[in-house]
């Protein structure tokens, strides 16, 4: 093994606090919002989740890198994190079936990095004090500039972030030969999603973020879905008055991550940025119609409000988060919609909750075969 000889890194939180590290490659500077992952396995697919576009990862597990990179596994075209901060940094892999080195991929998308950070304590850190704007950097003797642009940074609360990672014009994905059609508004929507739909015999449209409800029914899709993505879905009035749309005509509608707060903003129910939010790919949810528990991948900083749902004479709590009793699931009592606040596709993380795209695709099957001429 060579040894690499690494410039010294700056980590500054916007409350003024410091950790120190290297910097994994080229010197670089990157501001985002910083969150952690708990995920021991995925962080190619976390890397490339564009729900994380404007953040600064931290990983929790010790050594990131062992085992590559593979192209096929990536969750969008390309890194979606700000930068990355970890303890071990592992410049050589093992995977045989790996394309390239997690260095190389990091230089390939231009993606800061800094090692050697006391991630632990961090981590400690961020839960005590909550989610924050900070800034890495290997310009570590121009702290008062640093400082300035960082208190000058924007605050995720508020910010729409979905324009910043969605598609610019309309594709397809899937067999147009599939039995059913699905119009997919893209707020950051993942790989893993899109390939799960097309699995079960769905032909996907996938439409840019800011399309209009007569444009999507044009196609004539016998389902909507609205995806995951990025920022704080309150400034997305747009997406709110598609869903409502969509809502009217009772075709299927199934929202994941960011669509599952669009659905409920769509009904009046508010939204709230929060402590630290959920990261992790082995989060347990109660499914509260089987009474079954559920492992799940989670990826979100804000959240339905619990209260709200639970007034509210339309809409049913389908699950419920066992950590902290947030909302993970809702369903509307007369309409054809529902939506999970977590991740069933995983991409990384567990199978338990893939069902959910079954249940999708027998809500379309049944409205197709009730609707149809005889």
């Amino acid at each position: 093994m060579t040894y690499k000889t690494r410039r010294k890194a700056l980590l500054l939180l916007a409350d003024g606090t410091k950790f120190f590290g290297k910097a994994v490659g080229a010197e670089g500077t990157r501001f985002g919002e910083i969150c952690f992952n708990t995920g021991m396995t995925g962080y190619q697919e976390i890397f490339t989740d564009p729900s994380y576009f404007g953040q600064l990862m931290v990983t929790t597990n010790a050594h990131i890198g062992n085992y590559g990179v593979q192209i096929e596994e990536a969750q969008s075209d390309g890194i979606k994190i700000a930068g990355l901060i970890c303890k071990n940094f592992s410049y050589d892999y093992s995977r045989p079936a790996a394309d390239i080195s997690l260095e190389q991929y990091l230089n390939d998308n231009d993606l800061f990095a800094i090692s050697d950070v006391d991630t632990r304590a961090l981590v400690n850190y961020i839960r005590e004090n909550g989610a924050m704007n900070a800034v890495i950097t290997t310009d570590v003797d121009n702290e008062a500039a640093l400082s300035a642009e960082l208190a000058a940074l924007p605050s995720m609360e508020g910010l729409e972030l979905a324009s910043k990672v969605s598609t610019q014009t309309s594709y397809f994905y899937g067999s147009p030969d599939a039995p059913f059609k699905v119009a997919a508004l893209d707020l950051g929507i993942k790989t893993s999603i899109l390939r799960h739909l097309s699995d079960r015999g769905m032909y996907i449209k996938v439409f840019p973020f800011d399309t209009t409800f007569e444009e999507m029914q044009a196609w004539e899709p016998d389902g909507f879905f609205i995806s995951n993505g990025p920022g704080d879905p309150d400034p997305l009035h747009h997406a709110q008055s598609l869903a409502k749309e969509i809502i009217k005509t009772d075709l299927p509608l199934f929202g994941i991550c960011l669509g599952h707060q669009i659905i409920a903003l769509a009904n009046g129910i508010p939204t709230y940025k929060m402590f630290n939010g959920h990261r992790g790919i082995n989060h347990p949810v109660l499914n509260l119609i089987t009474g079954k528990g559920e492992i799940t991948s989670q990826n979100h900083g804000f959240a339905v409000d619990k209260q709200a749902a639970e007034a509210h004479k339309d809409i049913v709590i389908s699950h419920l988060h066992l950590n902290d009793q947030t909302v993970a699931g809702l369903r509307m009592k007369n309409k054809n919609c529902f939506s999970v606040q977590y991740h069933p596709e995983a991409g990384p993380g567990p199978n338990d909750t893939i069902y959910l795209f079954d249940e999708f695709y027998e809500n379309i099957k049944s409205h197709t075969q009730k609707t149809q001429p005889i």
